[in-house]
């Protein structure tokens, strides 16, 4: 059998892997765009093959499938059709996607490479030569009717962003919460000195701390429902410029309603087809709370990794799993390496954000933005990355990290910050010529006020107990 065979489009002839799925149009742009080695992530793909189903079904349901326009299908031509396209949404073709994210700023090739697979296996679906050149089931004509990549291509964008958000990264952090959450509980009775500028501040407790990170997780989880619901809207049924040319004008709404049923997200037909072609905010506005949450993500970990720094001559007060040997010179040495992980993802998620947000600011002009198949591929890409980071995290770093007491009980009566709690007693400045007075001498504010006879020793141990600092005065009464 010959390497290849032989496919037309509007073109001309081009070879095309004698047994490949995908044609012409599908070729050319492999060949036109060896940038990067990057195809289009799985779940964009996938995505784009449920909308293509979806938009089938609308088109069947919609009787335009097999009407009395040119080259009406079958029944059972339109099973296959929706068949193949469910088998694409199920990753069944991932290997026939082989086109640069670096191409044509619509995402036409890919729109392209999609119809042109869902085709040829229809056609096979059929009992038919897939390697035909005029197609029974067209990629044009049937697999792509009533759409234009331009409204198309984004919404597959939003189904993708939408689908990896709910089902990766938002359970990720759930249990990423939830585990600090546990912590916070277990170690809410360990007082330890709170730091402030990386200097001795007052004390807290331990779970107190621990609370204030899983509050973080907690903010980052509404976060990402936030990021779904900014790209709930959906330009399908826009076609070639928002105006709905060439499409039923109940399409947008019925694909978006399939899409919805499908996946169990509330998704929309775009309230201003004009807006929802030509713009990419709703992308932007996604990414942004990515990016909030990578922000997060990397102050927490970051937390974590100064609390167990160690063991001997850093604060020591979380001891974190032993990962693998820390050091190719240094026997016996452990690093931080999971939170080091998670600091390097969100790092990344910060500088996809920078290709987002201003690709959605110059790349579209009136009525498309030509910057799509990069803002797709960064926003899945974090999306990605801040789930699989955070589950790693969790597996490897959180579960099994413990509190050290005897470290955090040993920097508490040793803080100058002590002072703090004698403010009503005798006032801020006595108070801070006492800090001084005790960092000079190396003695504790304890040590000192009990020898200078400053408080009754029943109020000074009531003034300088730790456990009583870590709350308000009212909860203290």
């Amino acid at each position: 059998m010959s390497e290849f065979r032989t496919e037309h489009d509007s073109m001309g002839d081009v070879k095309v892997p004698a047994q490949a799925y995908y044609g012409a149009q599908t070729q050319r742009a492999v060949e036109n765009f060896p940038i990067s080695g990057w195809s289009l992530l799985p779940q964009l793909v996938h995505a784009m093959g449920l909308v293509k189903y979806a938009c089938g079904v609308a088109n069947r349901d919609l009787g335009k499938l097999t009407g009395t326009g040119k080259n009406p299908l079958s029944d059972e031509q339109v099973k296959a059709m929706l068949a193949a396209a469910r088998e694409v949404a199920e990753g069944k073709f991932d290997g026939e996607f082989p086109i640069d994210v670096f191409q044509t700023g619509s995402g036409t090739s890919s729109n392209m490479n999609v119809n042109e697979v869902i085709s040829n296996r229809a056609i096979e679906m059929m009992k038919g030569n897939r390697f035909e050149v005029k197609k029974a089931i067209h990629p044009n004509d049937h697999v792509n009717m009533g759409q234009s990549t331009n409204d198309t291509f984004p919404t597959a964008i939003h189904v993708a962003v939408a689908m990896a958000t709910r089902n990766l990264l938002i359970p990720a952090l759930k249990r990423f919460h939830d585990v600090l959450a546990e912590k916070a509980r277990a170690w809410d009775k360990i007082i330890k000195i709170g730091r402030t500028h990386l200097a001795d501040a007052t004390p807290l407790r331990l779970g107190q701390e621990f609370g204030g990170f899983a509050r973080q997780i907690q903010l980052s989880l509404e976060r990402a429902e936030l990021a779904v619901k900014s790209v709930l809207e959906l330009p399908v049924g826009g076609t070639a410029v928002g105006s709905g040319i060439n499409t039923h004008p109940e399409f947008g709404s019925r694909v978006a309603a399939e899409l919805a049923k499908e996946t169990g997200i509330p998704f929309i037909e775009a309230v201003n087809h004009f807006e929802g072609n030509a713009q990419r905010d709703g992308l932007v506005e996604c990414h942004g709370e990515l990016r909030t949450i990578a922000v997060t993500l990397f102050n927490v970990s970051n937390n974590i990794r100064w609390l167990g720094s160690g063991p001997r001559c850093g604060f020591y007060e979380v001891k974190l799993p032993d990962r693998q040997p820390g050091s190719s010179i240094m026997p016996g040495k452990v690093n931080p390496v999971m939170c080091e992980s998670m600091m390097q993802v969100a790092a990344r998620v910060m500088g996809n954000d920078q290709t987002v947000s201003f690709s959605g600011a110059v790349g579209g002009q009136f009525q498309l933005n030509i910057m799509m198949p990069v803002m797709g591929h960064a926003t899945l890409e974090s999306i990605r990355l801040l789930a699989q980071a955070t589950t790693a995290f969790v597996d490897f770093c959180a579960e099994e990290m413990e509190a050290n007491p005897e470290a955090c009980d040993a920097s508490v009566e040793k803080s100058l910050s002590m002072v703090t709690s004698l403010n009503p007693h005798i006032g801020y400045e006595k108070a801070a010529a006492l800090a001084k007075e005790a960092f000079k001498s190396g003695k504790t504010i304890r040590e000192l006020c009990t020898e200078q006879n400053i408080l009754p020793p029943e109020t000074l141990v009531q003034a300088l107990d730790p456990f009583s600092m870590t709350e308000p005065d009212a909860v203290k009464k």
